[in-house]
């Protein structure tokens, strides 16, 4: 989303300056103190930030489709705390699940939203010391992604395995090729190729989940999840297949649709998998010896 200044959007919107400050000030999405405006809680919430010039310090920035006829209320949003509280958990807990599903990650030695958080409800926010937080939109409580999370975290596998139910009985590929081949690290996969990989992660101590739901409105499963760097790996194997390569084309669209990282593994890397995967990897900074 572009960013511009106040008066940069005053000539956009053919407003004077003095009357679109005038806008803000009344919203209270900015005051003035010691000759400077500053940004409030609400103005973040509207889509303020704050930029750096190395010539004329700090100034405030505004999407350049901001709607100014929107309303805000800091007071509605949802802390980590509060969000903790309806669930019985701790906000340390909270800002967990949120990493896990992508929505937000770690930086400037606090919380920063991503793209996916963005879309999601979050609001980034920055404490008087600097230190960045995010707060949440109310509709956070109904995310069936965020509860998908919760439930399983808390023990209602319900929800989990309901969801199960519902793939396996619209996914023809992973009932006809059921999950027989034991790992050594307990996995259970799809075949001898998935196990090679299975057992490559777990050699060299890479934490990784098999067959992890995508959190995502479509219903699709990886081969591969390394939550460290929210990175996927799948393993193409069947590419004969006129069926699967459809099913591939699908999957692969999707990664691409959410932004998602993604390894490839074909049939020609399993004969070479130590260096192959090792490569592509290395190409995420996830280095193996």
């Amino acid at each position: 989303m572009k960013q511009i200044s106040a008066t940069a959007l005053s000539k956009e919107r053919n407003i004077e300056t003095k009357e679109l400050f005038k806008i803000l000030t009344d919203k209270k999405w900015i005051y003035k103190k010691n000759n400077s405006w500053h940004l409030t809680k609400e103005g973040r919430m509207a889509g303020g930030d704050v930029k750096y010039n190395p010539k004329f310090g700090e100034y405030i920035v505004w999407p350049s489709n901001i709607d100014l006829n929107q309303t805000t209320d800091y007071k509605e949003t949802l802390t980590v705390t509060k969000i903790g509280e309806q669930f019985d958990i701790s906000r340390q807990k909270v800002n967990l699940f949120l990493s896990e599903l992508g929505w937000i990650e770690k930086g400037k030695g606090g919380w920063v939203t991503t793209n996916a958080g963005n879309k999601n409800g979050a609001i980034q926010m920055e404490a008087k010391n600097g230190k960045p937080y995010v707060v949440w939109n109310q509709n956070l409580l109904n995310n069936k992604h965020f509860n998908r999370l919760i439930s399983e975290a808390t023990g209602n596998i319900d929800v989990a395995i309901q969801e199960e139910k519902q793939i396996n009985e619209s996914d023809d590929f992973r009932k006809k090729f059921p999950a027989n081949y034991r790992t050594p690290d307990g996995h259970y996969v799809r075949s001898r190729a998935e196990v090679m990989i299975d057992d490559f992660l777990y050699k060299n101590g890479i934490v990784h989940a098999y067959e992890r739901k995508l959190n995502i409105d479509e219903d699709m499963y990886c081969d591969f999840y390394i939550p460290s760097h929210k990175l996927y790996i799948e393993f193409w194997g069947l590419e004969e297949n006129e069926q699967y390569a459809e099913r591939k084309k699908i999957k692969k669209g999707l990664y691409a649709k959410y932004n998602f990282k993604l390894i490839e593994i074909d049939n020609n890397d399993i004969e070479n998998l130590d260096e192959k995967l090792a490569s592509k990897l290395r190409s995420h900074e996830i280095i193996v010896d």
